[in-house]
C-alpha cells in the first residue's frame, strides 16, 4: 500500500533523527574512550611535560548523560520507525487521537533533552578548547588533536568526534 506524502516524510524524519542520535552517542562516547574513560567536557587541561594532558575531566556522569539522551533518541526513533512501517505496511492501520497525543508527549520532553544534551556539548567543548588554546601551544582544537598527549594514544581525533556529537543531534 502507498504511503500518504505526509507519512513518509514523517518515516524520513524518524530515520534521520535514529542515524543522528545514534551517530551521537557513538562519538561522544568514543572520545571518551580515548580520554582513557574519563569525561572531556568542560574538562581542563595541563601540560605534562611538553605534552598535553586532561588534568581535570568532569564527572563521567556528565558524559553518560549526554551519551544516554542521544542514545534513547536513537532508539525511541528506531522503535517508531519499525513500529509505523509495520502498522502502514502489514496492518493498514491508523493513528487514533490518544496515540498522537502520547507520541507528541514523547517527542516534546526527547526534543527538550536532545536540545539540553546539545548545549552541554557545545558548551563544554567551548571550555575544553579554551582551556587547551591557553596552554599556548596550538591555535585551535582542530590542532590540538593533531598533537600527541600525555598519556600517548589519548585524545585521538576528540575535537572532530565532539563536534560531530554535537552537530547530529541538531541536524535530525
Amino acid at each position: 500500500m502507498a504511503l500518504p506524502w505526509l507519512q513518509r516524510f514523517e518515516l524520513l524524519l524518524f530515520t534521520a533523527a535514529f542515524l543522528c542520535g545514534a551517530v551521537a552517542a557513538a562519538t561522544l562516547t568514543r572520545t571518551q574512550g580515548s580520554f582513557s574513560g574519563r569525561c572531556p567536557l568542560y574538562g581542563v587541561a595541563a601540560l605534562n611535560g611538553s605534552f598535553p594532558a586532561l588534568a581535570q575531566p568532569s564527572a563521567p556522569s556528565l558524559c553518560y548523560f549526554v551519551a544516554g539522551v542521544s542514545g534513547l533518541l536513537a532508539l525511541y526513533c528506531l522503535l517508531l520507525l519499525l513500529f509505523w512501517v509495520y502498522s502502514s505496511c502489514i496492518e493498514d492501520s491508523h493513528r487514533g487521537p490518544i496515540g498522537l497525543r502520547i507520541a507528541l508527549v514523547i517527542s516534546a520532553v526527547a526534543i527538550f533533552l536532545v536540545l539540553v544534551a546539545a548545549c552541554v556539548l557545545r558548551f563544554g567543548t567551548h571550555s575544553l578548547c579554551k582551556s587547551i588554546i591557553s596552554l599556548n601551544i596550538t591555535i585551535s582544537c582542530s590542532e590540538a588533536q593533531k598533537i600527541p598527549w600525555t598519556p600517548p594514544g589519548t585524545a585521538l581525533q576528540f575535537y572532530s568526534n565532539l563536534h560531530n556529537a554535537e552537530v547530529r543531534p541538531l541536524l535530525g
